[in-house]
C-alpha cells in the first residue's frame, strides 16, 4: 500500500467515524461525541464554503450559476 493510499483510508475512516457521531450525537451521546460530532460538522462547513469560493474564482468560468 502506497503513503498516499493509506492517507486516503486514513482521511475516509476519519470522514465515517465523524459521521457516525454526528448520528450519535444527535440522539445523545456521551460529551466526547458531541464533541467530536461539533467539529466534524464545522470542517465540513469549512470545506463547503472553500468548496464555493473555489468554483466562483475558477478559471474559464465566465457565467454565474445564480446563487
Amino acid at each position: 500500500m502506497s503513503v498516499i493510499e493509506f492517507v486516503l483510508v486514513g482521511v475516509l475512516l476519519f470522514a465515517v467515524f465523524g459521521c457516525v457521531c454526528v448520528v450519535w450525537a444527535s440522539r445523545g451521546g456521551p460529551r466526547w461525541v458531541r464533541v467530536v460530532a461539533t467539529v466534524t460538522l464545522g470542517l465540513g462547513e469549512v470545506v463547503r464554503v472553500l468548496g464555493r469560493s473555489s468554483r466562483r474564482s475558477g478559471a474559464g468560468s465566465s457565467s454565474d450559476s445564480g446563487d
